[in-house]
Order: C-alpha cells, then sequence, then structure tokens
C-alpha cells in the first residue's frame, strides 16, 4: 500500500471513529433499542389532587415551614404503620429536618416528631392505608399504594431532596428567628 493511500485509510478511520456513536445513537432512538423504560419515581404522580390546605382535615402542623411532608391516612393498625414511616424518617438521616410527618386517622398518641390529624369528610379520591409526599407549598407529588416497599419510597424522597436542595442559609434564617424572638429588628 502505498503512503497515500495509508493516509486516506487513517482519514477514514479518523471519520468513522466520530460517526459510529453518532450512528449508533440514532438507530437507538430511532428503534427504540437499548432505552432504559424512563421510570424514576417509584409511587404514582398525583397532579390532580388538591393542596394540603384544601384537604378535609383538622388543622394539620408541619415542624418547619420548608418541610417536606410524609401524609399517610391510617384507619386501623396505626402503630405499625406510624413504626414503619418513622424508621424511614429516620433513615433520611442529616436531611430527616426537611420532612415532616403527617398521620391521619388513628387513635392514640403520634410517634415523636409527627403530627395528628382526623379527616372531617372522606374525599372521593381519598384511599386508606395511602401514603402521599407534598412537597413544601402543600402540592401532592407522589402517591403510594398501602403494600409499597419502604424503600422505594426511600429513594423516591431521597431524590426529590437531592433535586430540590434547602436554600444554603435557610436553617440559619430559622434559627436567628426563634433566638431573636421574631421581632423585626427592634
Amino acid at each position: 500500500m502505498t503512503h497515500a493511500g495509508r493516509q486516506r485509510l487513517k482519514l477514514l478511520a479518523f471519520f468513522a471513529i466520530f460517526a459510529l456513536p453518532v450512528a449508533v445513537a440514532w438507530g437507538m432512538v430511532e428503534w427504540r433499542i437499548g432505552i432504559p423504560e424512563g421510570r424514576t419515581a417509584h409511587g404514582e404522580l398525583q397532579p390532580s389532587l388538591p393542596i394540603l390546605s384544601q384537604w378535609p382535615l383538622t388543622a394539620v402542623e408541619k415542624d418547619g415551614e420548608g418541610d417536606w411532608l410524609l401524609a399517610f391516612d391510617c384507619p386501623e393498625r396505626c402503630a405499625e404503620r406510624a413504626d414503619r414511616w418513622w424508621r424511614l424518617h429516620r433513615a433520611l438521616g442529616r436531611e430527616a429536618d426537611r420532612v415532616s410527618r403527617l398521620r391521619i386517622g388513628g387513635g392514640g398518641e403520634p410517634l415523636p416528631g409527627a403530627a395528628l390529624s382526623q379527616w372531617t369528610a372522606s374525599p372521593e379520591w381519598r384511599s386508606p392505608h395511602r401514603l402521599w409526599i407534598l412537597d413544601p407549598e402543600g402540592r401532592p407529588v407522589l402517591g403510594y399504594a398501602p403494600e409499597v416497599a419502604a424503600s422505594d419510597v426511600l429513594d423516591d424522597l431521597r431524590r426529590l431532596l437531592r433535586l430540590n436542595p434547602e436554600p444554603p442559609m435557610a436553617r440559619y434564617d430559622q434559627a436567628s428567628s426563634v433566638v431573636g424572638g421574631g421581632t423585626d429588628g427592634q
């Protein structure tokens, strides 16, 4: 092979190195080969549910104003279910203070760190033993069936917290308003 032939071969190999990945990617998109399912959340998206302030509940309290909320409907066997979500809350580690828990229904005292509320009416979208994750503004984000694995909820919650970081000074702003008594600079 002559020198010019080797140079042409090198040039063709160079073009192939850059063109081959583009051709493979185009084929994957065109024929849907090797494309992941696209599922990222284990729960069901809940855009049709009303915001928390419109739920027919007695008073609802959250630990922090900017907290995400784990709300679970508990008409029976509340101690077992509450313990399950308490353990999940603890598994969040340092992010646990960004999440509050709300038990809806059931008798007895809630576990530490959880609030208790009751249904004043039963809405048509209510499903007993259901768990919802609500954003800091009270919008339902994800809903889970009663048999959901706690690890799936934990994965989703960690992902939501990672994708929606807390403002860097939020903890200090809350602490200074408590220490200062909330007196607006007086």
